[in-house]
């Protein structure tokens, strides 16, 4: 299904053949189990980027849309990482160290998660998440000017 046609310059992202016609080009397919994002062209291609993906019984699957796109987001911990991690402000300013959505973000329909970039590169390739996508910084940068609003994203298992 999948067949490396090699690195795009000045990114970690790959284009790689896709064939998987279920899918239309402009869609993000998610596949947790290899941690890795397509983004779908045309002729049975796709830009491939490594991921982290939600840990065990936190990673989604299913049918969302990117409804909003930010440059520096603000960040604030969900209930769910409050309890787990209680000393952590309510807000880490965007552009801070220790913001966790890194350099941008897109928001998706299916609640409270995005695919965003990270201050932790090293969690890239892992199911770590709380069930957001992570992508490395330039990574994001990459896809963020190559998708809009409404983009279809599917995570498959």
């Amino acid at each position: 299904m999948f067949l490396l046609a090699g690195p795009l310059p000045g990114s970690a992202a790959e284009l790689v053949g896709f064939s998987d016609h279920r899918f239309r080009p402009g869609t993000i397919v998610i596949r947790n189990s290899e941690r890795r994002l397509y983004l779908v062209l045309r002729g049975n291609r796709a830009i491939r980027y490594k991921v982290a993906v939600g840990k065990r019984r936190k990673a989604w699957t299913g049918q969302a849309q990117i409804t909003a796109k930010y440059l520096r987001p603000d960040w604030s911990p969900s209930a769910e990482v409050r309890r787990d991690f209680p000393n952590l402000p309510d807000v880490i300013r965007g552009g801070a160290p220790n913001n966790p959505m890194g350099v941008a973000a897109m928001t998706l329909s299916n609640g409270n998660y995005a695919i965003h970039g990270t201050n932790r590169p090293g969690s890239i390739g892992r199911a770590v998440s709380y069930g957001c996508i992570r992508m490395a910084n330039h990574d994001i940068e990459d896809l963020f000017q190559r998708v809009g609003i409404r983009t279809p994203v599917v995570a498959l298992p």
